[in-house]
């Protein structure tokens, strides 16, 4: 595997450090993620109180990514409304509820389904001018005005050292699970002038990639 939110919840490992099957290679440590998202949200966004968090409760790694983004928003005095996002017929709904709910700002957690949809999602959130953070480049390169995460390129190169091993011999079940050392943040002008946002220069100045 390339990347995986969470191997030994989804049952392919027995642990990361001694996998004990046909199954190993990369975890992509979505979970851990959220408490920097947040950092990075409440730099451009001071007052935060109120953040809309768009997930799949069937993704094995759900509960540690919800664990996760509580303790951190907990240490920002910010309050968290978790939507259940698993299709497209979702998402519409899932923006209408984080509107009542008067939420200021958008997380948005790795799922196949918003990866798919990632367009339709980031129009809707310029629509209704909400900022958001995403967990790959694609989003911001569609729209978005965030991304802050794991490097999945060179996942997927690092993957290749595993299948080189794999070939020469090595068995699947001694090769521990290797994390991410690797990450980037993105950030798309164009998206904070349509939503009227000012990204602060000093947030500006740690990005690996602007989009103007």
């Amino acid at each position: 595997m390339a990347q995986d939110n969470d191997p030994l919840g989804a049952g392919f490992v027995a642990s990361l450090a001694r996998p004990g099957g046909n199954v190993t290679g990369l975890a992509n440590l979505a979970a851990e993620l959220s408490g920097k998202q947040l950092e990075l949200l409440k730099e451009i966004l001071p007052k935060l109180a109120r953040l809309a968090v768009f997930s799949d409760t069937t993704e094995p790694g759900n509960p540690q990514a919800v664990k996760a983004t509580d303790a951190a928003a907990k240490g920002f005095g910010v309050q968290v409304f978790y939507m259940d996002v698993q299709a497209q017929k979702d998402i519409e709904p899932a923006f209408r509820a984080a509107s009542k709910k008067r939420a200021e700002a958008l997380l948005v957690m790795p799922t196949p389904a918003m990866n798919q949809r990632r367009k339709q999602l980031v129009g809707l959130a310029t629509k209704n001018r909400l900022p958001g953070i995403y967990p790959r480049p694609e989003y911001v390169e569609d729209g978005g005005l965030l991304m802050y995460g794991v490097n999945t390129n060179d996942l997927f190169r690092r993957a290749a050292i595993f299948v080189d091993k794999i070939l020469k011999g090595a068995k699947p079940a001694d090769l521990p699970v290797e994390q991410p050392t690797k990450f980037e943040f993105v950030i798309n002008l164009k998206t904070a002038k349509q939503i009227g946002l000012t990204i602060p220069p000093n947030v500006l100045a740690r990005a690996d990639r602007v989009i103007r």
